[in-house]
């Protein structure tokens, strides 16, 4: 199975960024860490290992990131506007960097998948609702998708604070403000699919989410038009919870792109981004 290990220093993130890539064609799938993790935490875990029969058929390939939780929102050493502007600056790196990269070493454009656990899941989710023409996939567990809310035993993770930053990157406060936006016709004309909890869609697409803030998202997906159908997990158990996830998703891939589906990027919010 081809493994490539990646660095290099980002302009907009002012430091050096790692990366994994495995295997050789197929499906890119953009992973995000959990919020302790870092860039190969997903092989560590042996999740890898239990997609490696997709990976050397070249059903999917792996680009793995770094989600740089410590210096962005779970950076509690820095005032909340300086973490959600570096949640921002990661986004950017992301979208001129990352997908970029992704486009040249793999040609198969039909598809980009994204795909999170934990605040990975909310990293994924956010910025796949506020650039839902770049992503026709999103897979994403166990997230909590307002991290202003208080939810068991986590508490407001900006304590308090709030400004345009937030709510243009909370999925469940800028999903129900979209309005006749041109991202809510993208969410609209998507398929979803969501083993024991559920999720939201976009652009010719399937989702897969699992995890808390549930309730609240399917009532938002209800309002945007969205379907949200639920199958039932395993456990709680990632690795195979992620492989027989993995395999009802592969197994519906289309081989061709959508009539219609765009390459390029579509203008930014009107109202600023935060």
């Amino acid at each position: 199975m081809n493994r490539e290990y990646l660095r290099w220093y980002s302009q907009r993130l002012h430091r050096d960024m790692e990366m994994l890539v495995l295997g050789h064609a197929g499906a890119k799938v953009l992973v995000f860490p959990t919020r302790e993790g870092r860039f190969f935490e997903y092989e560590q875990l042996g999740l890898v290992a239990s997609l490696a029969d997709k990976l050397q058929a070249g059903h999917l390939q792996l680009y793995c990131i770094e989600g740089l939780a410590t210096e962005s929102l779970y950076g509690f050493h820095r005032h909340p506007a300086d973490r959600i502007r570096r949640h921002a600056a990661l986004e950017d790196y992301i979208l001129n960097e990352v997908l970029p990269l992704m486009a040249a070493k793999n040609p198969h454009d039909w598809t980009i998948v994204q795909h999170g656990c934990s605040l990975g899941a909310f990293q994924a989710a956010s910025l796949v609702f506020r650039h839902p023409h770049l992503f026709r996939k999103l897979v994403a567990f166990s997230g909590r998708y307002d991290l202003t809310m208080k939810v068991e035993s986590f508490g407001d993770l900006f304590d308090g604070y709030y400004d345009v930053g937030v709510y243009f990157h909370t999925p469940m406060h800028f999903l129900p403000g979209l309005g006749g936006d041109w991202r809510l016709d993208r969410l609209r004309d998507a398929t979803s699919f969501s083993p024991s909890a559920m999720l939201i869609l976009f652009s010719t697409t399937t989702g897969i989410s699992v995890g808390c803030s549930r309730t609240r998202m399917s009532a938002i997906s209800c309002m945007c038009g969205m379907v949200a159908p639920t199958v039932p997990a395993h456990g709680g158990r990632w690795q195979r919870f992620t492989s027989d996830a993995w395999g009802t998703f592969t197994a519906n891939l289309e081989l061709r792109s959508p009539p219609g589906h765009p390459t390029a990027r579509s203008p930014r919010w009107s109202g600023g981004r935060g």
